[in-house]
C-alpha cells in the first residue's frame, strides 16, 4: 500500500488503487445537519507554515507544514515535539481581558502506532480562561473527538480553527467543539488528539484501530503539561472523553493506560457510543447514511494489518478500489453526499459484502477480533453511554461492552439513553444522544475530576436495556 508523502502538491494517497472517480450525488436527507452548522463560520483555506518541506494540499486545502512529522522522532512517548499558537474559530473577549472560554496552542508528539513503530502525532492543547475551584491542581481532560474522517483537512485541530469548512471538493464540521467548550467552562483545560495519520501527513489515519487511538489519547495527555503556558502539571488529575470514535478510543484508552501509561493519574472516563465490536459496527454502517465510514475502516487496516489489506484487494473490485481511494480524502460531510447509503456489495467482486468477506477469511477476522474492546477490565471508574436505537453505533455491541466490563470487576456506569427511534440508518438515532448525554457526561467526569467517588451500577445491568 501507498503511504502519505509530505511533500507531493497535492495528496492522492490510495491503499488499493490508483483510480478515482467522482463522487454521486445523495443523502439530502442529511442536507439540514451541514447546513444547521453554518452559523459556526465557513472556514478559507489555511495558510500554509513557513518551515522547511512543502505543505500537502487534500482537497483543495492546503495542510499547514506543521503537520509534517521531522524525519527523527523523539525516544519517549507523550514528548512534545512541537507547538505554534491555535487561533480559535469560536472565540469571543472576556470582560479581563481573556479570549473566552480559552486559549489554544496547536501540538505534535510522539506516539507508538499498533505495530510498535514511532510515530508523530498532532493535535489542541486548550487553557481555560475559568478557574479551577476544586480540590489540587488544575485537571485536564483528553478529548477524543468523534468521526471526523481521513483526509487531513479533517483533523480535529483543524476544526477548531476553522469550524466549518464549506468548499467545493470537502465538507467538515468541528461539532465537538460544544463538547470542548463545556469542558472548558468549568475550568479543566482540555488537551484533544488528532489520532494517528489524521493531519499528519505521513501516512494515512488509522480510523478506528484500537492500539493508535487508546496511545494517541493517552500520550496526548502525558504531551499536556509540557505546552508552554499551560497550567496542567504531572500531578494533575486526568479525564478521558470520547463519543463513538472518540468513544472507542476512550474506551481503549482505560484499557490501556494501566500498561501503556501508569503514570498518568487517570481519575474518570466517559465512553459514548463505542465501536467495541467492529464486526457488529461493519454490519451497522454498511447501507447507512455514514457508509463511507466502513471505506475508512478497510483503507485503516490495510495499512496496519497485512492480513486484513491482502483479502481486501483479493475480493475488492474497480468500483470499490476507486471508492476506497477517494475516500481516503475525504471527511464526514463528503462521504454524507458522496456514499450515503451504499452497499459495500457493490464494492467486491463477487457481490458478497466487506463484512461477509472477511469473516469467510480465518485470517482476517482474527485481524477485526484483535480490534474488540471489552477483554480488559478499564482503569478507574467509567461512565458508558449508549442509545437504545442506535442503529450506526449499534447499542447491543455497546451494551456487551458494559457487560463484559463488569464481569471484569470494573467500576461502571451504564446509561442506557431511551429517546424515540428517529428513523433507520440516517445517524439521527447515533448523533441525538450525543447531545441529550452530553451535560450529563461533562458533570460526571468534572465529578471525577474533582475527587467524587463514582459507584457502580452493574448490579442493574439485567434490568437495563
Amino acid at each position: 500500500m501507498s503511504s502519505k508523502n509530505p511533500r507531493p502538491r497535492t495528496s492522492t494517497h490510495s491503499v488499493l488503487s490508483p483510480s478515482r472517480r467522482q463522487a454521486p450525488a445523495g443523502v439530502r436527507v442529511l442536507a439540514v445537519v451541514v447546513g444547521a452548522a453554518a452559523c459556526l463560520g465557513v472556514s478559507g483555506v489555511p495558510a500554509a507554515a513557513s518551515g522547511g518541506s512543502e505543505p500537502v494540499v487534500s482537497r483543495g486545502v492546503t495542510i499547514p507544514v506543521f503537520y509534517n512529522p521531522p524525519a527523527e522522532l523523539p525516544s519517549a512517548n507523550g514528548t512534545l515535539i512541537r507547538s505554534e499558537p491555535l487561533p480559535l474559530g469560536l472565540s469571543i473577549p472576556g470582560l479581563d481581558g481573556r479570549p473566552m472560554p480559552g486559549t489554544a496552542t496547536r501540538l505534535m508528539y510522539r506516539s507508538t502506532d499498533s505495530n510498535g513503530r514511532a510515530v508523530g502525532v498532532t493535535g489542541a492543547y486548550l487553557e481555560p480562561s475559568t478557574a479551577w475551584r476544586g480540590g489540587g491542581p488544575r485537571p485536564l481532560v483528553a478529548v477524543a473527538s468523534g468521526t471526523m474522517g481521513q483526509g487531513d483537512q479533517c483533523a480535529p485541530s483543524m476544526a477548531l480553527q476553522y469550524p466549518l469548512t464549506l468548499r467545493g471538493e470537502t465538507v467538515s464540521v468541528g461539532y465537538e467543539a460544544l463538547a470542548i467548550y463545556r469542558l472548558l467552562s468549568t475550568g479543566t483545560a482540555v488537551v484533544v488528539t488528532d489520532y494517528v495519520g489524521l493531519g499528519t501527513t505521513d501516512r494515512l489515519h488509522t480510523y478506528v484501530n484500537r492500539l493508535d487511538q487508546g496511545h494517541a489519547l493517552l500520550d496526548a495527555a502525558r504531551a499536556a503539561p509540557a505546552v508552554p503556558g499551560a497550567s496542567v502539571t504531572r500531578d494533575s488529575r486526568v479525564g478521558l472523553y470520547g463519543y463513538s470514535q472518540g468513544g472507542g478510543a476512550s474506551a481503549a484508552a482505560a484499557e490501556l493506560q494501566p500498561t501503556y501509561a501508569p503514570e498518568v493519574p487517570l481519575a474518570g472516563t466517559y465512553v459514548g457510543a463505542p465501536p467495541a465490536d467492529l464486526t457488529s459496527v461493519l454490519k451497522g454502517i454498511d447501507g447507512s447514511a455514514l457508509a463511507g465510514a466502513l471505506g475508512w475502516s478497510m483503507n485503516g487496516f490495510a495499512q496496519s494489518d497485512p492480513a486484513l489489506r491482502d483479502v481486501v484487494e483479493a475480493n475488492i473490485n474497480t468500483t470499490g478500489r476507486a471508492a476506497l481511494k477517494d475516500m481516503s480524502t475525504m471527511c464526514v460531510g463528503d462521504v454524507l453526499f458522496g456514499y450515503g447509503f451504499t452497499k459495500s456489495t457493490s464494492w467486491t467482486t463477487s457481490g458478497r459484502s466487506l463484512g461477509d468477506v472477511i469473516a469467510a477469511s480465518p485470517q482476517a477476522q482474527a485481524a477485526l477480533d484483535r480490534q474488540r474492546i471489552g477483554t480488559v477490565k478499564p482503569a478507574g471508574p467509567v461512565r458508558l453511554a449508549t442509545g437504545i436505537h442506535d442503529d450506526i453505533v449499534p447499542h447491543r455491541q455497546a451494551r456487551q461492552l458494559a457487560v463484559d466490563w463488569c464481569r471484569k470487576g470494573g467500576n461502571i456506569t451504564y446509561e442506557a439513553i431511551s429517546l424515540p427511534n428517529l428513523g433507520d440508518k440516517i445517524l439521527t438515532n447515533h448523533l441525538v444522544p450525543l447531545i441529550t448525554d452530553q451535560g450529563d457526561a461533562v458533570s460526571w467526569i468534572t465529578d471525577r475530576l474533582a475527587g467524587r467517588t463514582a459507584h457502580s451500577n452493574c448490579w442493574t445491568m439485567p434490568l437495563q436495556p
